[in-house]
């Protein structure tokens, strides 16, 4: 693997428009070398019968039937209204003729 050194740092650092120091730009480049330590690690484990997941916990839908019933309550329904008009909630009137 090759080593991250300064001159990448600063280039990704310009790319990314940010002012880094020296001492940022060394800390940066030892830390990218530890993450890039890591993936070499985790590309060494055997994957080749592990299925592809999206998420570590499966998530499954619960679906219920969608029926269609029929209700009786628009009376009741039209009592907790303020104000009706026969089978109709009645409103203000909000546009002037």
């Amino acid at each position: 693997m090759t080593r991250i050194d300064k001159e990448e740092v600063k280039k990704v650092a310009n790319l990314a428009r940010l002012e880094l120091n020296e001492d940022e730009i060394v800390h940066h480049a030892e830390q990218l070398e530890k993450i890039l330590e890591y993936i070499k690690q985790l590309e060494m484990i055997d994957t080749d019968n592990v299925d592809c997941t999206t998420r570590a916990i499966e998530v499954i839908n619960v679906f219920r039937k969608d029926e269609r019933e029929n209700s009786n309550c628009s009376e009741e329904l039209l009592e907790l209204g303020p104000s009706r008009e026969d089978e109709y909630f009645k409103v203000p009137k909000i546009i002037s003729e």
